[in-house]
């Protein structure tokens, strides 16, 4: 084991800071094996307990992005996902989002796993539709191509984080760990919809993200949900082209109906999935309303809408005409 991280551990219990450049260098020594359990613990608790920072963040996602098995794809592709933990037990609703826009031709690089915070994970439901979640790797190009989508399972990208899985689940508490994800999507993604379980750290993510050279962000919460609800107003840190503004919008903006966030509570995988599947072949009502507001929001990310109004529209087609049903069935033929 290395004792390159001692020294780093040191300046974090005198309460100092980590430069861009510091936390890249320990979060390599912690995604090389190089430290100990004890030492991952440590660090990972110094920086919980005092707040992380954008430049901590941004080195630790260059540490991550560097070690991550990365797909190739197309410079339009997006993708729609949270950090979870808001302990909610939604539906799926970026996962009904990813087949919405890959209806409409946007490409989607869905980085996703297994439930974690939640009941079910996107991998979990796209489980029970039928998907493989664990198609060869090399194949991913080929699926997101046809498809318009594909679902990175992010163990199979981010093998270096099994270095750090035994200190997180011993500590049992939300760690730098949890951000990252939708920070390291392995298909390098510029454009990208994330929602966060605590409003507090919607800006951090967007002045991370800009230091990484992404084009255009929504960071967005809702009524304690990681997405966009129709239950209330939504927090949006929007960043794009490099300039950072916060708004908020609802569903009447976007000429949807409101209803309660109990309206979508979800339960296993086979419940969300014949949901998602029901949806996808005409159900309306506030699960549709949910995944319309997301989809909309996407489509403004993606460049494809203008407004709100607009890219409800755009996405209420892709789920009218079978158009998103279809990119279900392609992604199940190709992952087969």
């Amino acid at each position: 084991m290395s004792s390159n991280l001692k020294p780093t551990l040191a300046r974090l219990a005198a309460g100092e800071m980590l430069s861009e450049a510091d936390a890249e260098a320990a979060f390599g020594i912690i995604m090389s094996g190089e430290a100990t359990p004890a030492q991952i613990a440590g660090l990972l608790m110094a920086m919980r307990v005092r707040g992380e920072t954008v430049p901590e963040l941004t080195g630790a996602v260059r540490a991550m992005r560097a070690r991550m098995t990365v797909v190739e794809a197309p410079d339009d592709a997006i993708d729609v996902c949270g950090t979870g933990g808001d302990n909610a037990g939604t539906l799926n609703v970026s996962t009904a989002v990813t087949f919405v826009l890959a209806g409409l031709g946007v490409p989607v690089a869905k980085h996703g796993n297994r439930a974690l915070s939640s009941r079910t994970g996107g991998a979990d439901v796209l489980t029970a539709l039928g998907v493989n979640v664990d198609v060869p790797l090399e194949r991913l190009p080929e699926v997101l191509r046809t498809a318009r989508c594909a679902f990175l399972f992010a163990p199979r990208h981010h093998a270096a984080l099994r270095h750090a899985a035994g200190p997180r689940v011993e500590l049992g508490t939300r760690t730098i760990f949890n951000l990252l994800g939708p920070l390291a999507n392995p298909a390098r993604v510029k454009r990208q919809l994330i929602g966060v379980f605590d409003p507090a750290w919607a800006r951090p993510i967007a002045e991370t993200l800009a230091r990484l050279g992404s084009e255009c962000c929504w960071i967005v919460h809702g009524q304690g949900l990681d997405e966009l609800t129709v239950a209330g107003d939504n927090l949006v840190v929007e960043l794009r082209d490099g300039r950072i503004r916060e708004f908020t919008v609802t569903a009447e903006e976007a000429g949807l109906p409101t209803s309660p966030v109990s309206a979508i509570r979800g339960g296993d995988a086979a419940v969300n999935a014949a949901a998602l599947n029901a949806l996808l072949r005409g159900a309306t009502g506030p699960y549709r309303d949910t995944v319309l507001l997301n989809g909309a929001g996407a489509l403004l990310v993606a460049g494809r809408a203008d407004n709100l109004r607009a890219g409800v529209a755009l996405a209420a087609s892709a789920l009218d005409n079978g158009a998103a049903l279809h990119a279900l069935d392609t992604l199940r033929r190709e992952t087969a």
